[in-house]
């Protein structure tokens, strides 16, 4: 009895821990966010300690005492240092042995390190512009994938090498942040890099090395050495542009550059968007004994300013000036507006939240004296007041429609355009800032000249913030704070301060600002919180049937009959000129296979499904696309993952000669010998011999120990199989095996849904079906037959393949017990056919995963159709 109510506890304690594993797996994306807003207020409270003796006033006299020659010569590094970075997506695709012109490549890397470095999360990062750019000019998801993997692969590596080395020389600085001795740091630096250069060796005698049960596949150590390089320099000049701008004699540049190194990892390692605040913190505690305080603070925003904002308004110029000049018709803007094109949406909307954080910023910071006193003698207390706080609401606002502008929608664009207008305004009349007025003029003109990129017709509002966005909404209010902290840290706090209203009362004004700004992030983020909960979607009417077959008929997409089955929603493009088939599970609004009907109607109806998806509370998936639509769905914000790969036979060259063919031709020959005889069955007969077809599918079913599937598989329906033509297999005299044909009237591609036979039918039968039916569609005038998806097929076993292409692959090797993968490729290798690949489209992270299960659950219909095959 014991024993048993031991086990039982063990199992409760299993159970428990699956459930909380599970728990936190769900909520992964929030945690996230909320320890990023833990850390960067732990580094907040520590940059307020450490500055305890400094006044705002005198940080601003730093600022203004830095020499035009220092900040001139900092625009220089960091030129310099944007200039090396596109060496590493040239490095990149070296490695993935793929060549694009460097104008557009450049480009490309510019804007990825511009938006990375400047918001550095989620929705905005580099590897989403990369997505977007690189879909355009012709690269694969998995050759993507596998350029950030490198890309960030490379750059931690360098940093981790060129930090270690400078611990070596310069421990001693770095020990009093770290707490620890300058003796273990530099062994443990020399430990890691042992470790590093005994893998570049292995690499030069073999690019695999095994770790216990892990094999790591190494480039060569060429590209490590030249990796290495490009990383180097990158550091180095991105650090001489700080470096440049401290006072003269602080510290020594190798000394600096170690502490630069631990700072940027440490702000990449916080999660923080930019690592702001926590890059901030490490500077000031491992140089405030060496220089002023204010002095280095200065320097620091100076260093954002030209570093970050910097490089971000030259990307906006230069994609907003490829967009003018395509209008003039020159030739040499064509290459590269394909590159910025589908950039400029995630430029502007990082543009928008920087300019969101500078209006709540501004609202927490005081007047210079000299423009109070302009404005009190032109404007009124209340106006002033007035546009202080409404003014720092309208920075809130720009946080959301930010996102609208990365999505590309109308209603975000305009939204933008006005705020900028009104945030303009205000800003001349709350404090004559210029500067910031400037700034948002810039961002309006830019608006303008890019106004036909933002054609979605979508909500703005209809939608929840997802939680990269609520994080930069924390950011900004807990950013807000430490500054108001650290401005009016001399300002004795009561509770009359909130009702002061003076020409000069500044305090007052921010403190006012600052709790308007959290109210408003606070309502936005509940708001956001509160999905909606997922409703269900019904099948499609009669009547939305026949639009839809009327659509399919005029395609050349002969797996689109599918709709046929009736078991699927459907939604039609905006034009009513084409359609997307559907089906829901869980939180994942699965579409089968991309729109059916004109390209040109894509793009606003993937846009309309994911839209719709969203605003039920959904995840919106895309199950078995080509690549011909690889571009629109990295334009709504999602990627792409490889499913397999599918197999076609060109008809036109489809005969059965020559030595490839011998096995094919000896199971046909052995068909006719066992007397199968072939024939095609049209529609309107069909109904004489269902009889005969339910009595092999039943026994087929029975055979197998299967049930029928759906949703990408059609399931044994009378209904559906009388809208088209059957190919059957006779053995005397009797039906043997059977396969329903998919057609359209434009003849361009045929294919098979049901294939059922009888165990009595001859070895070898559905060889001889298939190879008779091309045949017959070859003689019809057809030009391609689709033999379907290989599951797996085809992925990616390179070194810098995402892990969703490496477990695809161990899964399409080892899989075997639970599913016939190499099986069916091989069978359909038969007909030597071409192989095309096939993607699952769905937002990053943890989605694609859980979108695959609904997709499998939706086929299978249920966990019990997935079990029992």
């Amino acid at each position: 009895m014991t024993l048993f109510s031991g086990r039982a506890e063990a199992n409760q304690v299993r159970l428990a821990q699956t459930g909380w594993r599970l728990l936190l797996r769900r909520n992964q994306s929030y945690l996230t966010a909320v320890g990023t807003l833990v850390v960067i207020a732990l580094f907040g409270a520590a940059i307020v300690h450490l500055t305890a003796e400094v006044r705002y006033d005198d940080v601003v006299s730093a600022l203004a005492d830095t020499s035009w020659r220092s900040v001139a010569t900092a625009i220089f590094f960091t030129g310099l240092s944007f200039l090396t970075l596109t060496f590493y997506d040239l490095g990149a695709l070296d490695y993935i042995r793929r060549k694009l012109p460097y104008a557009q490549v450049a480009l490309t890397a510019a804007c990825a390190y511009a938006v990375g470095n400047t918001a550095g999360f989620g929705a905005l990062s580099g590897g989403a512009i990369r997505y977007r750019s690189y879909s355009r000019l012709g690269l694969e998801p998995d050759d993507i994938a596998r350029v950030v993997a490198f890309v960030t692969l490379a750059f931690g590596l360098g940093l981790v090498a060129v930090t270690c080395l400078s611990l070596l020389a310069v421990a001693e600085y770095v020990a009093p942040l770290t707490r620890l001795d300058a003796f273990w740091l530099r062994t443990i630096a020399a430990v890691v890099l042992a470790g590093m250069l005994a893998i570049m060796v292995a690499a030069r005698s073999s690019h695999e090395i095994s770790i216990g049960r892990i094999t790591l596949r190494l480039p060569a150590s060429r590209t490590t050495s030249r990796q290495f390089l490009i990383t180097t320099l990158d550091l180095a000049a991105s650090a001489t542009v700080l470096y440049v701008l401290l006072p003269t004699g602080t510290i020594g540049w190798p000394a600096f550059l170690a502490i630069y190194c631990v700072a940027v990892g440490l702000g990449v390692l916080s999660h923080v968007p930019a690592g702001l605040g926590v890059f901030e913190t490490v500077i000031v505690a491992t140089l405030g004994h060496a220089a002023d305080v204010d002095a280095i603070l200065g320097a620091l925003v100076l260093y954002r300013v030209i570093y970050h904002l910097l490089p971000l308004l030259i990307a906006i110029v230069v994609i907003i000036g490829i967009e003018v000049r395509q209008f003039t018709g020159h030739p040499a803007a064509s290459s590269l507006r394909r590159a910025g094109g589908r950039m400029t949406p995630l430029l502007l909307a990082t543009l928008a939240l920087v300019l969101a954080l500078m209006l709540v910023l501004s609202s927490v910071t005081p007047t210079p004296d000299e423009n109070l006193l302009l404005l009190s003698n032109y404007v009124s207390l209340p106006i002033v007041e007035g546009a202080h706080f409404l003014a720092s609401l309208l920075g809130l606002a720009l946080v959301i429609v930010a996102r609208g502008l990365a999505l590309r929608l109308d209603g975000a664009w305009w939204a933008s355009l006005a705020i900028a207008l009104a945030a303009l305004l205000l800003s001349l009349a709350k404090a004559v800032a210029l500067g910031e007025a400037g700034m948002l003029a810039f961002f309006i003109v830019a608006l303008l000249a890019s106004r036909r990129l933002f054609v979605r017709p979508a909500s703005l509002f209809g939608q929840a913030l997802t939680p990269p966005w609520l994080t930069a909404l924390g950011v900004i209010c807990l950013g807000a704070l430490v500054v108001l902290l650290f401005v009016y840290r001399n300002v004795e706090y009561s509770h009359e301060l909130w009702w002061q209203f003076e020409i000069s009362a500044e305090a007052p004004r921010g403190l006012r600002a600052l709790l308007g700004v959290t109210i408003g992030a606070s309502a936005v983020a509940i708001w956001s919180l509160m999905r909606p909960a997922a409703t269900a979607i019904a099948p499609a009417s009669k009547e939305d049937m026949q639009r839809a077959i009327a659509i399919l008929e005029t395609q050349d997409m002969s797996d689109a009959n599918l709709v046929r089955m009736g078991d699927k929603s459907i939604m039609f493009s905006p034009d009513g000129r084409a359609f997307i088939m559907y089906g829901r599970w869980g939180r994942s609004w699965v579409a089968l296979f991309d729109p059916v009907g004109p390209q040109e109607a894509w793009p606003d109806l993937i846009w309309q499904f994911i839209e719709m998806a969203r605003s039920n509370g959904c995840r919106a998936v895309f199950y078995q696309v080509s690549p011909r639509g690889l571009a629109y769905y990295a334009d709504a914000g999602l990627r792409a993952f490889r499913l397999g790969e599918l197999a076609e036979v060109d008809l036109r060259q489809f005969e059965m000669k020559g030595g490839k063919w011998a096995t094919l031709r000896r199971q046909v020959s052995r068909g006719q010998r066992d007397g199968l005889e072939f024939s095609v069955v049209e529609p309107t007969d069909v109904p004489a011999i269902l009889p005969e077809l339910a009595a092999i599918s039943d026994a087929w079913l029975a055979h197998h120990n299967a049930r029928e599937k759906g949703f990408s598989l059609g399931a044994f329906d009378p209904h559906y199989l009388e809208t088209q033509p059957v190919a059957v297999l006779k053995c005397e005299g009797r039906i043997v095996a059977f396969a329903n044909i998919l057609l359209t009237d434009v003849r361009e591609e045929g294919s098979v849904d049901l294939m059922r036979f009888s165990p009595e039918a001859p070895k070898g039968s559905m060889d001889f079906l298939f190879a008779q039916l091309m045949e017959y569609l070859k003689a019809q005038g057809y030009r391609r037959f689709n033999l379907g998806m290989a599951p797996l097929s085809g992925m990616s076993s390179h070194s810098t393949a995402p892990v969703w292409d490496r477990a695809g692959r161990t899964f399409f090797e080892h899989g075997e017990r639970f599913y016939n993968f190499k099986g069916l490729r091989a069978f359909k290798s038969k007909f030597h056919p071409h192989w095309q690949p096939r993607y699952l489209a769905a937002s990053g992270g943890l989605n694609p995963v859980l979108a695959l299960m609904d997709a499998t659950f939706l086929i299978g219909g249920g966990i019990k159709g997935v079990i029992k095959k």
